[in-house]
């Protein structure tokens, strides 16, 4: 009979919904390009919700911020977090540009959502990122949307110097002691008494240093709240616009894709202005301060009184890291010394730079520092002002050895061993030491007791044992020679305890009035003890040495006679018996065999 199978109508499979999300952005904060903006999301947003085949993901928007970086657009930077989260499979875009203007950005970004499966379709180039030939055009077209976001950033900056050449700044620019009314720069009062004090307080020779702690002990801060530092007083005094003046171009962005502002050192022309606005300090004042500033920079750090400068600071230099050697000052043993190290050690102990680690170990003593230059200097005591007129500076190419660059255009190498630890080592402090190291024992579990103990019979210590007992541990004093070479006897670390306090005259045993009393302990065969006192006299005290059984009482007894029992289980005693069998069986037939 023939066989019949029955062939069920396969289920038609749906396609899988995909969700697709929108990417939409404007570059200036217009109400012409915001309505612009607008129209982008709520077209986004109806075209995705109108197809039946997607699921609406939303619409990411950016608004006034430039497509040139990625890195500060925060809703561009949220659909990529989504998108790596898994939740869109597709994003529209307007066009490139609106994407990105930066090539390199957007061929990476475009390759990683690639990876992740998710597609990118720009509307006005009809290119889909998934597709064989997207990558070639999104690479073409994206370098015209780049040229042309350079052109737009060439034509700005030319319009932009165009109006500085006319003496029109870019913009209404912030600086402190002044606000804007209009296209005015006005004084502000208050901040303009602060400028002011600035500037006095540098004629009257303070460091910028000094004018930051004052301003932050008397709580004067800036605009924002902020601590004035070092860094803002020196903005305030080489500010020209304090003198009514103005220039212009002091900085500029060299690459309209990096943005990275550089200051101008005369690669751009600059324009002076002159009396555009009330001056806060007078020209005269100004120039003054700017030539001592110059003259400060070259002293370089002893022009600054706060700091502890002498004539070695900024002479000594290190050729590997190109820093120079910094002061430190120490006490070591209680004795103060002065040392020379590197820059670069001193900025990586406090993290303030990421510089490799300097091949030049240690420090330079500043006592075998002076010593090298008395003997290249020929000076039997150390002169700064010689020194500073014969030596133009001193270099350490390796550890210990400095070369000595004259003025005259001789180079001298000296070797500069440090001698500190020699130094220290005077006898006083040889004796102290000695003192400290004989009276405070160093070995593990040490006690009062620790060295203290002598054997009379050989010489040694008494060293402490542990001993286990029913009633807890037990600490007794044995001599550590052997007992084939010396049969003295052994002393209970607690008799001997009342015994010392016996001798002291003290309630109970102090290990503290022990040490500052008692020299020594010397131990005698037959339980004789003699106490050896710091200001010489001793004093003879006996101990028991016959053994001590406890006394026999009624739990000790039970205790006693039930041990047996215990140990003798009914196991124990087949296990015996068995054995005393075959020890008998063994005998007897060894017997037999004899």
């Amino acid at each position: 009979m023939a066989k019949i199978t029955k062939i069920k109508p396969a289920m038609p499979k749906l396609p899988t919904k995909k969700r697709v999300a929108a990417y939409a952005r404007v570059s200036m904060e217009t109400e012409r390009l915001h309505h612009s903006l607008s129209a982008q999301v709520s077209y986004y947003s109806s075209l995705i919700q109108s197809n039946p085949e997607w699921i609406y993901a939303g619409v990411y928007a950016d608004e006034g911020i430039s497509g040139t970086s990625t890195e500060k657009r925060a809703e561009f930077q949220r659909m990529l977090a989504d998108c790596e989260a898994g939740r869109i499979d597709i994003v529209l875009t307007k066009s490139i540009s609106r994407f990105a203007r930066n090539t390199v950005d957007l061929l990476n970004t475009v390759r990683h959502l690639r990876e992740l499966g998710i597609e990118v379709r720009f509307e006005k180039e009809n290119i889909n990122s998934l597709s064989g030939d997207g990558e070639v055009m999104l690479t073409l077209l994206a370098s015209f949307a780049q040229s042309e976001s350079e052109s737009i950033s060439n034509n700005v900056k030319w319009g932009v110097r165009k109006r500085m050449q006319q003496g029109i700044p870019n913009g209404h620019f912030r600086i402190y002691g002044y606000r804007w009314e209009g296209d005015d720069l006005v004084i502000v009062p208050e901040e303009a008494a602060i400028v002011k004090r600035i500037f006095q307080n540098f004629l009257d020779g303070k460091s910028r240093l000094e004018t930051e702690r004052e301003f932050a002990a008397e709580g004067i801060t800036t605009r924002e709240g902020c601590r004035w530092v070092d860094s803002n007083i020196k903005v305030v005094l080489t500010n020209v616009t304090y003198t009514g003046n103005l220039l212009l171009q002091k900085e500029f962005i060299e690459d309209p894709i990096g943005k990275h502002r550089r200051k101008n050192h005369g690669e751009l022309p600059q324009y002076y202005v002159e009396n555009t606005h009330e001056a806060i300090i007078d020209k005269e004042t100004f120039d003054y301060v700017q030539s001592e500033i110059a003259r400060r920079k070259e002293l370089g750090p002893l022009a600054n009184k706060s700091l502890d400068t002498c004539c070695f600071t900024g002479k000594i230099k290190c050729p590997h890291c190109g820093l120079s050697y910094m002061h430190e000052h120490r006490t070591d043993r209680g004795i103060y010394q002065e040392f020379w190290v590197c820059g670069t050690r001193k900025m990586l102990a406090r993290k303030k730079a990421e510089r490799p680690a300097c091949p030049n170990k240690g420090s330079i003593s500043q006592k075998s520092l002076i010593k090298a230059c008395n003997e290249v200097l020929g000076l039997d005591e150390f002169d700064e002002q010689t020194f500073l007129d014969k030596v133009d500076h001193i270099e350490v190419p390796e550890g210990y050895v400095l070369d000595f660059f004259m003025k005259d255009g001789t180079v001298i190498r000296k070797p500069c061993p440090n001698t500190g630890h020699q130094d220290c080592w005077t006898k006083e402090y040889r004796e102290k030491v000695s003192r400290k190291r004989k009276n405070t024992p160093r070995c593990k579990n040490a006690t009062a007791f620790t060295g203290r103990i002598k054997c009379a019979e050989c010489g040694n210590n008494y060293r402490r044992q542990t001993r286990k007992a029913a009633s807890g541990e037990k600490y007794h004093l044995f001599c550590c020679a052997t007992t084939n070479t010396c049969h003295n006897n052994c002393i209970h670390e607690d008799t001997l305890k009342e015994l010392c306090a016996k001798v002291l005259g003290i309630p109970e045993f102090d290990a503290t009035a022990f040490t500052e009393n008692i020299e020594k302990i010397t131990v005698s065969p037959g339980g004789h003890l003699t106490f050896t006192f710091k200001d010489g006299h001793e004093v003879q005290e006996d101990y028991d040495t016959s053994r001590k059984m406890p006394k026999w009482s009624s739990e000790r007894r039970a205790k006693f006679e039930a041990a047996p029992r215990q140990e003798y289980s009914s196991e124990r005693r087949k296990k015996m018996s068995e054995r005393m069998k075959q020890i008998r069986s063994e005998k007897y037939w060894n017997s037999k065999g004899k």
